[in-house]
């Protein structure tokens, strides 16, 4: 059976249409981490998991979560529930996380013999999250798309030199300034492993991926250029475009990377993902012709009232402009979205808020 045959029609395809800049009758929206720890649902489902690895290893339970939010929200678009460092646990890296505190690998790259002796991985130890993808997009029922995802090169290679999050990024950027041939060995086997994972999702049914450059930021003009771009371009050059007769649209998110907009607007991708340093309008104006824009109100406006939210909401819609609503050629679109990813101190009826407020705003504004 094929699994155009295994999965039910779409039923809600706003956010794929946005993908490829075809009008909508409101602006889609979903958020970056939205299953996730500021809902109690959660909470609870990872407690009967044990921890965050045995939630993520368990395709049964890593459904569980990436639909709860969709019980709770009328959101227009679901994102697998994994983690970005996912490859490089694969890659034998020893990935744990401690409670209260983030992940952290027991093997990082330091030295010449361990990143010589990186390879990708095998894909077999990733079965499952493939196997948790086809769980999901079959318990969808068609309600939603299903967007897969990775981290990108550079952001994984930040982990997986630092051995765990950075304030400062010393290890990894030391590196790269005195053994870049080391940094690109460690960047081109990531970029190779991250294609074959994302295709491995697409061909699992994720209707859409996006790579996730989460410290592509921290890097210093012309050097993101050749550590992270680059990468990014490659991973992208080897993507599924099409599967089952679907086409795949790609997203990349840079976060901090509105000031490179004109480099990012060059990629063989479909959308780009802006952080709430950048301004819609003015990316409309420069890559609007042949990019979908994502993004991008601050996360901690959630922590405001209603009302202060709606008002967020309108502003950030107001900001990208008048929708594109020419139903017969393609335009500028976008698809309403967090700067990064959720706290997880939200309180959940403030998502309500934005939800509500970016379905009734973007309507208003293309009637």
């Amino acid at each position: 059976m094929s699994a155009s045959t295994a999965f039910a029609p779409l039923r809600n395809d706003t956010f794929l249409r946005a993908c490829w800049r075809q009008a909508t009758d409101h602006t889609p929206v979903w958020l970056m981490r939205q299953a996730g720890r500021y809902l109690p649902e959660y909470v609870a489902t990872r407690a009967r998991a044990g921890s965050f690895m045995g939630l993520a290893t368990n395709p049964e339970l890593a459904t569980e979560v990436t639909l709860q939010p969709l019980e709770r929200y009328p959101l227009d678009a679901a994102i697998l529930f994994s983690d970005i460092l996912t490859v490089p646990d694969a890659m034998g890296l020893g990935l744990s996380f401690a409670a209260g505190e983030g992940p952290r690998f027991a093997h990082p790259l330091r030295d010449e013999a361990a990143v010589k002796a990186l390879v990708a991985p095998d894909l077999n130890k990733l079965r499952y999250v493939f196997d948790a993808v086809t769980s999901i997009r079959r318990a969808l029922n068609g309600r939603v798309p299903l967007i897969g995802f990775s981290g990108s090169p550079w952001t994984l290679a930040c982990y997986m030199v630092e051995g765990a999050g950075s304030d400062d990024y010393r290890l990894v950027k030391s590196m790269l300034y005195s053994r870049p041939d080391l940094m690109h060995h460690i960047l081109s086997v990531n970029a190779q492993a991250v294609a074959a994972y994302l295709n491995a999702q697409i061909e699992a049914g994720a209707q859409a991926v996006m790579i996730f450059d989460s410290w592509g930021g921290v890097l210093a003009d012309g050097v993101f250029q050749r550590f992270s771009l680059a990468y990014t371009a490659q991973v992208l050059a080897q993507l599924k475009r099409e599967h089952d007769g679907q086409k795949i649209p790609r997203i990349v998110f840079t976060k901090g990377g509105g000031i490179w907009l004109d480099d990012m607007g060059g990629l063989d991708c479909e959308v780009l993902g802006l952080d709430w340093t950048a301004n819609l309008g003015d990316a409309r104006r420069r890559v609007g012709g042949t990019k979908a824009l994502q993004g991008n109100i601050d996360p901690n406006v959630l922590f405001a009232p209603p009302e202060a939210i709606r008002a967020e909401v309108a502003s950030v819609l107001e900001s990208f402009g008048v929708p594109h609503t020419d139903a017969s050629q393609p335009g500028p679109t976008h698809i309403f979205n967090l700067g990064h990813g959720i706290s997880q101190f939200t309180p959940p009826e403030h998502v309500a808020a934005l939800v509500d407020a970016v379905h009734e705003h973007s309507r208003r504004l293309r009637a």
